[in-house]
């Protein structure tokens, strides 16, 4: 069955291909609002069957996934920036603090969604206002829930992490090869291969259950 990556995210495509599919991408465009009063978990979730829903009607003979990636702190939702400004504010508000990272994955086929919940605690360490700075002007924060990516190299904002670190970039991988693997595509890669590959070979796969 071909498979649709309803996402033009650069780090889900890297993350997917990691588990050795091939794929066409076609991003769905939804509108992204909270509903008022919308818990961040319930919101992530929505979102995410809104955008595999949107681009199932393109493909109904293919199998759809779908992501979306939300940073709450303190119940408050950081989404990506809108500009250099509210990345730099994010990015303090965030410093020497914990939050949350939700990611959703959703997979229809059929006419049949099904989406799953990836959450992961992080903890930032104490970067300074010149850190921040250098990091905002490589443009890197501004497609990024919360403003920051934790495999950034040069600015590695994150001091701590439980949970799932593919998650955490926008793509858990255990939840995904699952949910493949329930509507019959097989993924030859083991997420944690990718994901130990990318921070130095820890992964949740191996960690938990």
């Amino acid at each position: 069955m071909e498979l649709i990556l309803a996402s033009q995210s650069p780090r889900r495509r890297q993350l997917l291909a990691g588990l050795g599919l091939t794929f066409t991408v076609d991003a769905a465009d939804v509108d992204e609002t909270p509903l008022p009063g919308e818990a961040p978990d319930a919101l992530v979730c929505r979102l995410c069957r809104a955008k595999a829903q949107a681009v199932a009607v393109r493909y109904p003979a293919a199998v759809v996934l779908a992501a979306d990636t939300l940073v709450a702190l303190d119940g408050a939702l950081l989404g990506k920036p809108v500009d250099a400004a509210e990345a730099v504010a994010m990015l303090r508000a965030l410093r020497g603090r914990a939050h949350q990272v939700y990611t959703a994955v959703c997979v229809a086929t059929n006419g049949a969604l099904t989406a799953r919940l990836s959450t992961s605690d992080v903890t930032m360490r104490p970067y300074s206002d010149a850190e921040i700075a250098a990091y905002v002007a490589t443009g890197d924060p501004l497609d990024k829930a919360g403003a920051y990516a934790i495999q950034y190299p040069a600015f590695s904002p994150v001091a701590s992490w439980d949970g799932c670190y593919a998650g955490i970039m926008g793509l858990p991988l255990r939840l995904v090869r699952a949910l493949l693997a329930e509507v019959g595509v097989s993924a030859p890669g083991e997420p944690s291969t990718v994901c130990g590959g990318l921070n130095g070979g820890r992964c949740c796969a191996t960690e938990s259950p």
